[in-house]
């Protein structure tokens, strides 16, 4: 695991070489300190809660849809 964290996690090093302004994203589930840093998971740039936020919203609205029974068209 160190060295797939040294070779492809994202740390503060790695990210200040992006450009000004990008956002730290990750789909989940999240292996912190191997795939991505602590410091840079929980950051100023990382989006991540409100992906985790958004994602539970959107899957609630799909089980809903696909266990709601439809109406018929008149």
């Amino acid at each position: 695991l160190r060295e797939y964290a040294r070779i492809y996690g994202i740390n503060q090093k790695r990210l200040e070489l992006a450009k000004p302004g990008v956002l730290v994203m990750h789909p989940g589930p999240m292996n912190e300190g191997v795939e991505i840093d602590p410091e840079v998971a929980h950051g100023a740039r990382s989006v991540i809660q409100e992906q985790v936020t958004n994602g539970v919203a959107v899957r609630m609205a799909l089980l809903y849809g696909v266990a709601t029974p439809k109406r018929e068209a008149m």
